[in-house]
């Protein structure tokens, strides 16, 4: 397929057809900034960093994702080169470190599309880290005073297992272009799966910062919504938590003000996340590694759904808010479709 796709753009008509096909698609257009006055020099520049690119992302394609590239190329092609480019543009306007912001839900392909994104950057010549909020968790000790402090936060992840001091603290040293850099580490695999914060990785520059995670960007809401709130959050208990969690989301707010930019990773139904995360299990047992079973999942997906649910939080986010600015739709396979821009 790609010594077919490099033949056919070789030839005037394949470049035609790639132009017809990108003003085509109306909203990746607008997202991307093609018209019918630079379509053809915005396909002849994608062609020759695809071109350049092909080497480490086969590589990457092999090693990282165990997928052939042919797979992955149409992709690669419609958004991820594109995508990567309109950061590079919108850190070039910025004259200092852009700060991208990545909001999805468990196997939306978050840290896929940072490792892709890092790879097109380092082509075009910029120095781009991603950081996981994930990298942001309190301390092994100081989450086993905070669950002595609320029982229900049984687990790492909800609102208020963060350090959001440590990450205002490194995006505005990013933002304000000083070096070096620490960025926070956290090792999942400490005290048996507890998790806990490991030794920061220095770094000396800094051009693009992608910072995704479950809930990057997520606002607080109305909490009169829980009173008719969907299941897993059924009783008062329930309900209670989801509320503790909506105020908690407060906290963030300061460090979601030093996002340059948000894209939202929006599955068509939330719930392809429990289906994901059984298929990745399995395939951890089938390799002979520790996974869990599906009960354990959906306890595991319920617990984080009623702290935080993607309907109340999430949709809505999707759909209209005005600080969101590329909204990726998710099918059940995987496959992804622009589905909002803003204005």
């Amino acid at each position: 397929m790609i010594n077919d796709w490099l033949q056919a753009m070789g030839t005037v008509s394949g470049q035609k057809a790639a132009q017809a096909a990108a003003l085509k698609d109306k909203s990746s257009a607008k997202a991307f900034g093609i018209t019918s006055a630079n379509v053809e020099q915005v396909v002849q520049e994608r062609s020759q960093l695809l071109q350049s690119l092909l080497p480490a992302f086969s590589q990457f394609c092999q090693n990282r994702l165990h997928t052939p590239i042919d797979k992955m190329l149409p992709m690669l092609w419609d958004l991820w080169l594109p995508l990567a480019v309109k950061i590079a543009s919108q850190h070039q306007k910025l004259q200092r470190p852009f700060v991208q912001g990545i909001l999805g839900s468990q196997g939306t392909g978050k840290t896929t599309m940072c490792q892709v994104l890092g790879l097109i950057l380092q082509e075009l010549g910029y120095c781009s880290v991603s950081l996981s909020l994930d990298d942001l968790y309190k301390t092994y000790h100081e989450r086993l005073e905070l669950t002595q402090a609320d029982p229900r936060l049984i687990w790492r992840g909800p609102p208020g297992t963060h350090d959001v001091d440590l990450g205002i603290n490194v995006l505005e040293q990013i933002r304000q272009s000083q070096t070096p850099v620490s960025i926070p580490r956290f090792d999942k695999s400490a005290y048996g799966g507890a998790g806990d914060r490991t030794e920061p990785e220095i770094v000396e520059k800094v051009d693009i910062l992608l910072f995704e995670g479950w809930f990057v960007g997520v606002r607080p809401i109305d909490p009169l919504v829980f009173d008719d709130a969907p299941t897993p959050i059924i009783t008062d208990a329930d309900k209670a938590f989801a509320r503790d969690t909506n105020i908690r989301l407060s906290e963030y707010l300061p460090l979601w003000e030093r996002l340059d930019s948000l894209i939202v990773l929006y599955p068509q139904d939330y719930r392809y996340s429990v289906e994901w995360r059984k298929q990745a299990e399995r395939q951890m047992i089938a390799a002979g590694k520790s996974g869990m079973t599906d009960a354990e999942i959906e306890r595991f997906v319920n617990y984080f759904w009623r702290s935080l649910h993607p309907e109340l939080f999430i949709k809505p986010l999707a759909q209209s808010a005005s600080w969101v600015d590329l909204v990726i739709e998710i099918d059940q396979d995987h496959r992804l479709t622009l589905a909002k821009v803003r204005k």
